[in-house]
């Protein structure tokens, strides 16, 4: 008996002296009852997305047929301060010759930003698609995406983010937007992410589905399953993206904190576009640049890319952040970080550029 008394006392005195560690937070949870939010919508009667072949692809067929956008706001500025000069000229149709007046105004400045408010949808991928080529032709190669959007077709995302991938953009979600469900795969195709507002995640909802028990459902969501996280590897994003869109239910909706986004792959410098950018910069600039410019990233990402932080103030840090380590570089403007929020148009475009 006094042993047993004895060999308890000394158990409690021990899990006195080492406590348990503190159990984590639960992961922030959004419910809503809102059907309208639009969530991450695969369509079973869509083609999946095709790949991007290995090979770049040196011309694309971009169909100009007139398309409306209902519920959804696209405007054109070229400027990158919006809290002091606005969201810029609202584009009331996407046909070529008012996207191209509208953008032709960036033409001098060499930079644009595309506000776009609305779903993933197949008019955003046209939308996206006609922008690239008209940036092109004009020679415009800073370009923003400033999103807010509740979600959509996942299979659009995906062939939009292609694109955008291919393209060079920045992507901004502001403070005052939100980028949710199938709108992350957005931001995965983006060469840089800049996040104030809130991201978030839920389960993938299958239209146009003939299944008839959850393991046939399961069997097609598995499919797009599969899909979303090819998607995700080519971008450098991480798989468990694609898991939260099978296990998060439709009906809440996971925000995502600063940890994990940058965890997951979807906030500050794209992993794959920084990879393929540092060894071409590295024959065009010199070993010196890229070892700086990474610096630089170092340090804005301790720096500038605070969870409280705006997007407006995280770009006013970078621009005086740089002067630090010898940007804009007298060699390579252009490709010099967060050029695109040059004042003046004094960063050369495609055209004018010197190629190695």
């Amino acid at each position: 008996m006094t042993r047993t008394w004895f060999a308890a006392a000394i158990a409690v005195l021990l899990a006195a002296c080492n406590p348990q560690a503190p159990q984590p937070q639960p992961a922030q949870v959004e419910t809503s009852n809102d059907a309208s939010r639009g969530g991450a919508v695969s369509d079973a009667t869509a083609p999946p997305p095709v790949p991007p072949a290995a090979e770049p692809v040196t011309e694309r067929s971009v169909d100009w047929w007139p398309i409306e956008l209902p519920d959804t706001r696209v405007l054109v500025s070229c400027e990158h301060d919006y809290a002091e000069a606005g969201d810029g000229v609202e584009l009331d149709s996407l046909g070529y010759s008012a996207m191209r007046k509208a953008m032709a105004e960036c033409q001098e400045r060499g930079r644009l930003r595309l506000r776009y408010e609305g779903k993933i949808t197949p008019g955003f991928t046209s939308l996206i698609e006609r922008s690239v080529e008209l940036l092109d032709t004009l020679g415009i190669e800073q370009r923003i995406l400033d999103i807010d959007s509740s979600g959509g077709q996942i299979e659009q995302a995906i062939v939009a983010g292609d694109i955008i991938a291919e393209s060079g953009w920045t992507i901004w979600v502001r403070e005052d937007s939100s980028c949710h469900s199938s709108c992350v795969l957005i931001l995965a195709a983006g060469d840089m992410r800049m996040l104030a507002g809130r991201v978030g995640i839920h389960r993938m909802v299958r239209i146009g589905s003939e299944a008839r028990s959850r393991a046939e459902l399961n069997a097609e969501l598995e499919e797009v399953h599969g899909q979303v996280r090819q998607y995700l590897a080519r971008n450098g994003a991480a798989f468990a993206v694609a898991d939260l869109m099978m296990t998060v239910p439709n009906r809440s909706l996971r925000l995502l904190t600063s940890a994990e986004l940058r965890r997951f792959g979807l906030d500050g410098r794209n992993a794959v576009a920084d990879d393929l950018q540092r060894i071409q910069l590295a024959r065009k600039c010199g070993e010196a640049f890229v070892h700086r410019k990474d610096a630089f990233f170092r340090a804005f990402d301790e720096q500038c890319q605070g969870p409280e932080e705006e997007v407006g103030g995280m770009g006013e840090c970078g621009m005086a952040l740089r002067q630090r380590f010898g940007f804009p570089d007298a060699t390579c403007p252009a490709e010099s970080p967060m050029s695109e929020y040059e004042a003046t148009a004094d960063v050369p475009r495609r055209g004018d550029r010197q190629t190695s």
